[in-house]
């Protein structure tokens, strides 16, 4: 299958990339910049230019593919302005992705977060978040699979907080940066919220069977770790750049705040029966041994 990828260049896309290609696909990448063009040809893979604001850009790569990977987001979470900026962004790519495959029968896999359901862990099951700083995600998504009754196999891999590899990445990641900028690796309240993750390697997996075989219309949890305790991942974090591990306000975190205080633990339950996915790269807490002073 020929495939087009947004986002080909990042932590979760070049693992995607590289796991297609490595299972007989063939890819064709997004790629913004020179230097995005030749990881992606590094990598194997057929650069088209353009960034995912030109919407005939994506049109013309979904019209030259078999099947449709979504996976660029602009991660500027420095204020609610730009937060907003990039949701809106997506949601457009998303609907001009969505509209050259209409009645085409190919798949569109596209990415969302896993839901924060009060008192239990989510489960595919359970609707998207459409309200709050990335509730226009949720609604983008949301779309997309309603594509299903128009020709379109569409089906969304829902991430965890952090998706990682070698110790960086997702939520744990800006733990991680914002504690090398403040000098102390803060969590909000008392940490005991539960966050889910998994490696990238492993969500790669993820994304081609989605791609191979996920009906229309479906979701998806690409969860290993149901829910690690924010304060443990902290710990981590503080013991390896040797900074003092504390309770921090939640504005510390910027927009997305009141996202990192609540407990959000998911479950991949029927994922891995349905898809025969099994997680087997480190864990979270694992691979945080990697981060360096």
């Amino acid at each position: 299958m020929r495939v087009f990828v947004t986002g080909g260049t990042g932590l979760i896309g070049s693992a995607v990339v590289a796991e297609l290609l490595d299972n007989g696909h063939t890819v064709l990448a997004l790629a913004r910049s020179a230097a995005s063009a030749q990881a992606v040809e590094a990598a194997g893979a057929e650069p088209l230019r353009g960034a995912l604001a030109d919407l005939d850009t994506l049109r013309a790569g979904a019209a030259r593919a078999d099947g449709v990977i979504h996976l660029a987001f602009d991660h500027d979470f420095s204020s609610p302005d730009t937060l907003a900026k990039s949701v809106a962004e997506e949601g457009a790519a998303l609907a001009a992705l969505g509209g050259e495959l209409v009645g085409r029968g190919r798949p569109l896999v596209t990415c969302s977060g896993t839901p924060y359901v009060p008192g239990r862990a989510s489960t595919e099951a359970d609707p998207l978040m459409t309200e709050g700083p990335v509730g226009g995600r949720g609604r983008a998504v949301t779309s997309v699979l309603g594509l299903s009754s128009r020709g379109v196999r569409s089906s969304a891999v829902r991430l965890p907080r952090t998706v990682h590899n070698q110790g960086s990445g997702g939520f744990a990641g800006l733990l991680t940066d914002i504690a090398r900028r403040t000098g102390v690796s803060g969590y909000p309240g008392d940490g005991a919220q539960r966050w889910p993750a998994v490696h990238a390697l492993d969500t790669a997996v993820l994304f081609r069977l989605a791609l191979e075989q996920a009906e229309a219309g479906t979701s998806w949890h690409a969860v290993a770790d149901e829910g690690d305790k924010v304060r443990d991942i902290a710990t981590v974090i503080g013991r390896r750049l040797g900074l003092p591990v504390e309770s921090v306000p939640a504005e510390t975190f910027g927009p997305l705040g009141q996202i990192f205080a609540s407990d959000q633990p998911s479950s991949s339950t029927y994922t891995r029966q349905a898809l025969d996915w099994e997680p087997e790269h480190p864990s979270l807490l694992e691979d945080l041994e990697n981060i360096q002073p």
